[in-house]
């Protein structure tokens, strides 16, 4: 060696096992130099010239190496994915997929049904992966209008929502997880073909007549349990969330309601009262409030609903 130190050669150590090897080459890798000469007769005849690094992927993309090789087999991957899952045709590009949902509207059954919303440069289609099924379609040729529109769920939360309008008159309402993405990508989709002064139906909202802080007498597997939340009444539901909830715990049609009673009790906190709803779908319903009185009336089946100052 030319600065004094005497050269690297190789040693064996024999605690070092198959299993050490390949750990230090996916974590930490191995890079390869070899000038190689095959002479005969002191004859070079041939020259091997090797550069190599060996290591794994997460190494190799941290040290900036492979990483267009690596995003075009994600992308490969994932194309190939969608098609096997909505059948592109020949020509059809993915823009964007995305969980979401359509609303389900057939006679008096309204309801959204969860899938995968899948943009193409051709169609809009909304996907239910199991059992696999098409929920709804359509071409971004029939699209005539397109709008964000806020939402009230029966639990209370204000979501949007995306609501079509297609050349054949019928209107369509989508749910996404990024439902103003959503939105952009297709107006682009649908450049020049638009109608930007199509005016939607209004949308009738259903009024809340009464709501305010309710307890829930909760079933449950180890016995029924109070639970603190917000209860909702509207024209035809009754429902009640918790906070910590996702979803409400109780929904509750007031056809339902055959009955009522003021049970001679407190309510859970000592205070107010407790009222027993007799439902031909859940039996025995209790709920407690600070005012059993005016939630009595309002619950009370046959009676107007009457909410006052």
């Amino acid at each position: 060696m030319t600065d004094g130190r005497p050269p690297m050669r190789p040693t064996r150590d024999p605690r070092v096992t198959l299993d050490d090897l390949v750990e230090v080459l996916l974590n930490k890798g191995a890079v390869l130099h070899l000038d190689l000469i095959v002479a005969v007769a002191d004859i070079p005849l041939i020259g091997v010239s090797i550069r190599a690094a060996i290591a794994g992927m997460e190494t190799m993309l941290e040290y900036g190496m492979m990483r267009d090789w690596d995003e075009a087999t994600r992308a490969w991957a994932e194309r190939s994915a969608v098609r096997r899952a909505i059948d592109l045709r020949d020509g059809e590009g993915v823009v964007c997929r995305m969980s979401g949902g359509h609303l389900l509207t057939e006679g008096i059954y309204t309801g959204w049904r969860p899938g995968t919303v899948y943009l193409t440069d051709q169609r809009l289609v909304v996907l239910r992966d199991e059992p696999r099924e098409i929920l709804w379609q359509t071409e971004l040729g029939a699209v005539r209008a397109v709008r964000l529109e806020p939402e009230r769920t029966v639990g209370g939360e204000e979501r949007l929502r995306l609501r079509l309008a297609l050349t054949d008159g019928r209107e369509e309402r989508l749910s996404a997880r990024e439902p103003g993405k959503l939105r952009d990508l297709l107006t682009d989709a649908c450049a020049g073909r638009l109608d930007g002064a199509f005016l939607f139906a209004p949308t009738p909202e259903e009024e809340t007549l009464a709501e305010g802080h309710l307890w829930y007498h909760e079933p449950r597997r180890g016995g029924p349990l109070w639970r603190g939340g917000q209860g909702r009444l509207t024209a035809d539901t009754l429902t009640w969330k918790s906070p910590v909830d996702a979803r409400p715990a109780l929904v509750l049609s007031r056809a339902d309601i055959t009955g009522l009673r003021r049970l001679d009790e407190r309510g859970p906190a000592g205070t107010g009262g407790v009222l027993a709803l007799e439902t031909t779908a859940r039996g025995e319903v209790r709920l407690a409030a600070d005012d059993p009185e005016a939630w009595a009336a309002w619950l009370t089946p046959g009676r107007p609903v009457a909410v006052t100052g």
